[in-house]
């Protein structure tokens, strides 16, 4: 095993934005080890796939245990398991809160402690969260308080840990995408969608990698929030 090679957890890996995370971070050179419910080992002896919900905590615990002892290091978290319900939010239910502060929030909560934890033991360390620009633009017709409610606090605790763990070598961002054209989205919801953003189309998968992957190689920037969003958070 060369411990030298730069390793790479990947949560909500296993389609859309997380599985073109997987890709991109590959092409770079990475290990990866991906995770999400349904995930399943694929042929690339380079990417170990861990099943589990990782707002569970056991989970997070086992995709931080087994990126060591199979890679020996974590060089960079890319927190981008989320759900996303937009309901009137009188009609949000228990169990709506429920799962989306458990995926949301305690998902990032419970591995990036156990990646942080690895990464300031060895002096570095990069962490980058999937945030919304809903969080500072709400979109009339689009109501979307949970994920306000959950992503924000993604958001904020984005610059807190900047400036908390800058010292020991570590960075922490986030990339905050527009409507990207993945499975959460329905085909026929595309044209109405492109409607609402200022560019007047939908992004790309491609187009939240490369953000990722921007903020991967800028190495003195922390604390910074990247929307690609064709506009949304500049305003309408």
């Amino acid at each position: 095993m060369n411990s030298h090679q730069q390793v790479a957890i990947i949560t909500g890996a296993s389609q859309g934005i997380g599985a073109g995370l997987v890709q991109a971070y590959r092409g770079r050179g990475y290990r990866v080890v991906a995770t999400s419910r349904s995930i399943k080992q694929g042929s690339d002896p380079e990417v170990l796939a861990v099943a589990g919900d990782i707002g569970d905590a056991s989970t997070a615990e086992r995709v931080v245990n087994e990126a060591i002892a199979r890679f020996g290091r974590i060089d960079t978290l890319v927190n981008n398991a989320g759900i996303f319900i937009a309901k009137p939010f009188t009609d949000y239910t228990a169990d709506d809160f429920t799962a989306m502060l458990k995926t949301n929030l305690g998902g990032f909560f419970h591995v990036t402690q156990r990646a942080l934890v690895q990464m300031v033991k060895q002096g570095s360390g990069h962490i980058v969260s999937i945030t919304t620009p809903f969080v500072n633009q709400a979109i009339a017709g689009v109501p979307t308080g949970l994920a306000n409610l959950t992503k924000g606090g993604i958001s904020s605790v984005t610059r807190e840990l900047a400036v908390e763990f800058a010292g020991r070598g570590i960075r922490v961002n986030a990339v905050a995408p527009g409507f990207i054209k993945t499975p959460i989205h329905a085909p026929e919801s595309h044209a109405f969608l492109a409607t609402l953003i200022p560019a007047k189309r939908m992004g790309e998968v491609s187009d939240v990698t490369d953000a990722v992957l921007y903020l991967e190689g800028a190495s003195y920037a922390t604390g910074e929030i990247l929307y690609v969003d064709g506009g949304q958070n500049a305003g309408r």
